[in-house]
């Protein structure tokens, strides 16, 4: 029996190390935008998109003379597993299966939008197709593949490529398993380092306790317990929503895309955020 298995940690890199990370990212969501937008071409021509046909088109962007920083400031790997995820957005778009699920759940009617092709043609973004990423968005990541031959493992270090080094990490577990490949996050201005390890079993894991009680979840009480305990729900948006909703008032008062406003953007990320791990917690 084989278990996947995911550990994340925060990364602490270093000034340098962050130029070279922000770099790396950076070209990662440009490759993503720029096949995008390819990838929408080739939907108006009803042609095929898989992850072969993306990937094979990463060197025409590479030979075009002015996205040179592909090839000092790029990482060829994580481009690659990049385009792999947009051809899995594809995938996941052209599911029926998907479409049906969708249908089940009513969402209000938002105001369509449109992508204008290179002959000045228009086609409306349909619900589920990939979206074009922002920097404004705060949330980037790459994958590498192959850890043993680019990365490893050193205490509470991990060494990347292109550069970058060993770079500390709160190593806050153990990592049990091989480590399979690691990816690099970046959300609301702080970095995060996972690892996907595979490890094998002889058998089945059992649990060594040898009682157990009924767990059900609700909205006014988040667990009852079969033995008459609960648990009440800690609201974290509620707790958060008045501050949230001010900051939210003075962005509105900015000029977009302006300093101020990218300041107080990164404000409200790091307030979401907040409020994503109390919940996930």
């Amino acid at each position: 029996m084989k278990i996947n298995k995911a550990y994340k940690f925060r990364l602490e890199p270093n000034a340098e190390q962050q130029i070279i990370l922000n770099n790396l990212v950076g070209s990662a969501r440009f490759v993503w935008n720029q096949m995008l937008a390819i990838s929408f071409e080739m939907f108006a021509k009803n042609e095929f998109i898989n992850a072969t046909n993306l990937v094979n088109k990463i060197m025409v962007l590479k030979n075009n003379p002015d996205f040179d920083f592909l090839r000092t400031y790029a990482n060829a790997v994580s481009l690659q597993q990049k385009v792999r995820d947009l051809a899995s957005a594809w995938s996941r778009f052209f599911d029926p299966k998907v479409h049906a699920r969708l249908k089940e759940n009513k969402k209000k009617f938002r105001k369509p939008k449109f992508f204008k092709l290179s002959d000045g043609t228009e086609i409306q973004l349909r619900q589920l197709m990939p979206r074009f990423k922002r920097k404004s968005d705060g949330c980037d990541s790459i994958r590498l593949v192959q850890f043993d031959k680019y990365c490893r493992v050193e205490g509470n270090r991990v060494k990347l490529p292109n550069g970058v080094g060993f770079v500390k990490f709160k190593k806050s577990q153990d990592i049990i398993g091989t480590i399979k490949n690691v990816t690099i996050s970046k959300k609301s201005g702080h970095w995060y380092v996972s690892f996907g390890t595979e490890r094998a079993l002889s058998e089945n894991p059992t649990h060594p306790s040898k009682s157990a009680i009924g767990i059900d979840l609700g909205i006014t009480k988040l667990i009852t317990t079969s033995d008459g305990q609960y648990i009440k729900p800690k609201n974290s948006f509620k707790a958060n929503q008045i501050k949230l909703a001010k900051l939210q008032r003075q962005l509105s008062k900015k000029v977009k895309f302006s300093e101020n406003w990218k300041r107080q953007n990164r404000k409200i990320q790091k307030l979401h955020n907040h409020i994503a791990n109390i919940r996930h917690d």
